[in-house]
């Protein structure tokens, strides 16, 4: 694996900071990008209630998941030049602090119409947020631990994925969706509090263009790949996942039982996280590849036939285990891809899975809403497995 040089953590009076509030203010960034990231994914496992209170079918109430996803994918380079040269700890806590407001106003909506414009205020806090979180770790701790804390920050992003929704559809289960929205509003609030008060001021390093954008994804053909498969496994996994509720409920899984499941595909996804993190250093294109064959295999055979409850359960394991090895696989392959510039390609990186959140919940509502609910899984397999030959055309490209 290639090494990634970092720069001596700093403050702004250009000293190291303590490890133990190094640590903290870490945790505090971790707590926050879960809070985002969950905020991002919250509706996939509500739809259903959502869209009865709202009145709204489940299709257009995908459009939750549409919107935050689309404006993240143009807010990550946005948000990322235009703050260039203001104080990253004063950023981070404006940008967690409306993801905070908006999840309570969402809790609070009357309409959906309220509920897309506290959407659209989520996406601009995840594109931004996320494209300077991976950055800021790097300078809170000392030089030895840089490596340990970047993975915890982004552990944030992976736990979100697969926990944050499965507690979420428990919460809004047990006490209504309001409710769950309201909870990630205030676990966002206390990430707030949390960096306020333990993060130092942290003034802009050199700061990134626009132009650096379109350079790396030009010079560098490995940053091409990685953006392509991300592209495909995440607007597959998206497109089918995003539907999973009803899926399940099709198939006579009852309503409490669906919670139970997203947390089983949870603790799969978790082990699937540390199992990719244990290959990728010497099989990082042979995970890839696994993972396109999970989600794939997983799709199909919950799309063959009827399920129940401990089948269903199987597959989500099955599924889990490949989607929660993707943001640390996707992510060691970027930064693999461009050592030189990790800021620019991180930034694409964050854009296009973004955008492939967005385009997946986009077209697996159009699917269910035009075609069936069962078409989803049809779909997003079909783009999973495709991450094969694209692996496979860039290790021909390499051998040359």
């Amino acid at each position: 694996m290639t090494s990634i040089d970092v720069s001596p953590p700093d403050t702004a009076q250009g000293t190291a900071p303590s490890p133990v509030r190094g640590w903290l203010a870490v945790l505090a960034v971790t707590l926050g990008i879960f809070a985002l990231m969950t905020s991002e994914l919250l509706p996939v496992g509500l739809l259903t209630p959502i869209g009865t209170a709202l009145n709204v079918s489940e299709g257009t109430t995908a459009l939750m998941v549409t919107v935050p996803g689309l404006v993240a994918a143009v807010s990550a380079p946005l948000v990322t030049v235009a703050t260039a040269r203001i104080d990253r700890r004063l950023v981070l806590a404006l940008l967690i602090g409306m993801v905070g407001a908006a999840n309570l106003a969402s809790a609070f909506a009357t309409g959906f119409a309220l509920v897309l414009v506290a959407r659209f205020l989520i996406g601009i806090s995840v594109g931004g947020f996320w494209s300077l979180a991976g950055g800021i770790a790097l300078r809170l701790v000392p030089e030895r631990h840089v490596a340990r804390a970047t993975a915890v920050v982004f552990g944030g992003v992976e736990t979100a994925s697969v926990l944050g929704v499965p507690a979420g559809t428990l919460v809004g289960d047990l006490s209504g969706w309001r409710t769950a929205f309201a909870a990630v509003g205030i676990l966002g609030l206390i990430s707030l509090a949390c960096m306020v008060v333990v993060m130092p001021k942290l003034a802009p390093e050199r700061p990134m263009t626009f132009a650096d954008l379109p350079r790396v994804f030009r010079t560098h053909t490995a940053v091409r790949v990685g953006i392509t498969m991300t592209f495909l496994v995440i607007t597959g996994h998206f497109t089918a996942y995003t539907f999973i509720r009803p899926i399940l409920q099709d198939d006579g899984i009852a309503d409490g039982m669906i919670s139970v499941l997203l947390l089983v595909f949870g603790v799969a996804g978790i082990t699937g996280n540390f199992i990719a993190g244990a290959l990728i250093t010497k099989r990082l294109r042979q995970t890839v590849c696994g993972i396109g064959v999970l989600l794939a295999a997983a799709m199909a055979v919950l799309a063959i036939a009827d399920h129940n409850t401990f089948s269903a359960a199987a597959i989500l394991i099955l599924w889990g285990l490949g989607y929660g090895a993707v943001p640390v696989t996707f992510q060691t392959w970027i930064l693999n891809a461009a050592p030189t510039a990790t800021e620019a390609a991180s930034s694409l990186y964050v854009s296009m899975f973004n955008l492939s959140i967005a385009l997946g919940a986009l077209v697996g509502g159009l699917a269910v809403d035009a075609v069936s609910t069962v078409s989803v899984l049809w779909i997003g397999g079909v783009l999973a497995i495709l991450v094969l030959p694209i692996v496979g055309s860039a290790r021909g490209r390499d051998r040359r």
